[in-house]
């Protein structure tokens, strides 16, 4: 089954203390469609600039990602510009250039309407609301940040009570429940309307929350993190993957979906950019899945 996901493509220059990539391909839907791609189709619909190398769409056509959705505009691509600590969990943004993501409204082509998945990236709620106007999904996911969390509450609201899933990180739930106890704010997080809440902890893991319980997994521990940028957006892309290519959201689907998000975004960490995403191979993916089954063994 297919999926469709809205959200930004940028040129980020990303300094850490092992590099620097200066204005690679970036952005939340790209991150996203390209892990999702070793498991399902995958439609994106996003917008870049007159300045957007055609290599980078190039890059995404070779993975049969459908870019019929994708806008190119009068302008300049989105950038994003930020420094790693050597505490990788900790980053400063030193620049955000909007350019022509500022005047972006998603327009959806027949095929990313009709698609049965859908993932809403972290843009505007408003723009969330605008693409389930137009969607015929039947299951969707939602990522979200803390400016819209407190900027545009009631919005937000809105886009909740008519979503399956929220995807976010332990702060953003602190912010939006009031809750300090993650399991405290899934309960008020489910009772805002996503039934599914997936809670992300980076380096120590995350929890997923259904009507099957609770489900605990770790970050895959790695030896070298290159370069940490997407990874969230990369978990969310194999999760959905996993989902869209199963068919289902049953218990055991949702679980495996959380191990496939880890597997992936464990990759993306190994290199700057996604790159080592468009690079990994299937039998990749199952080397690491065995080794993290492994890994929670006892």
């Amino acid at each position: 089954m297919s999926l469709t996901v809205v959200g930004s493509i940028a040129l980020d220059t990303v300094d850490t203390p092992w590099g620097r990539n200066e204005e690679g391909l970036g952005g939340a839907a790209t991150y996203f469609s390209l892990a999702a791609s070793h498991y399902t189709r995958v439609h994106l619909v996003g917008v870049v600039g007159e300045d957007f190398p055609g290599e980078h769409v190039a890059l995404l056509q070779s993975k049969g990602i459908d870019l019929d959705g994708l806008e190119r505009a009068p302008g300049k691509t989105f950038r994003w510009t930020g420094r790693y600590h050597r505490d990788v969990n900790h980053r400063d943004t030193l620049d955000t250039q909007l350019n022509v993501f500022a005047g972006f409204h998603p327009k959806l082509p027949e095929a990313a309407r009709n698609a049965e998945f859908l993932f809403l990236g972290n843009i505007h709620p408003a723009l969330q609301l605008e693409v389930l106007d137009q969607a015929k999904a039947s299951f969707v996911a939602l990522d979200t940040m803390n400016l819209w969390i407190h900027t545009t509450r009631d919005d937000l609201g809105k886009v909740l009570s008519r979503v399956d899933c929220l995807i976010v990180n332990d702060s953003e739930v602190k912010d939006l429940t009031g809750e300090h106890n993650v399991v405290s704010g899934a309960e008020a997080i489910r009772a805002l309307g996503p039934q599914i809440a997936v809670i992300k902890k980076g380096e120590h893991g995350c929890l997923l929350f259904h009507d099957g319980g609770i489900f605990a997994a770790p970050a895959f521990p790695l030896r070298n993190v290159m370069d940490p940028t997407g990874a969230g957006d990369t978990f969310a892309g194999g999760f959905m993957g996993h989902i869209a290519q199963s068919g289902n959201t049953d218990a055991q689907t949702l679980r495996r979906a959380v191990v496939h998000g880890s597997v992936v975004a464990s990759y993306a960490c190994e290199a700057f950019g996604p790159g080592r995403l468009a690079g990994m191979t299937p039998s990749d993916i199952t080397e690491r899945f065995d080794a993290f089954r492994r890994l929670v063994a006892f």
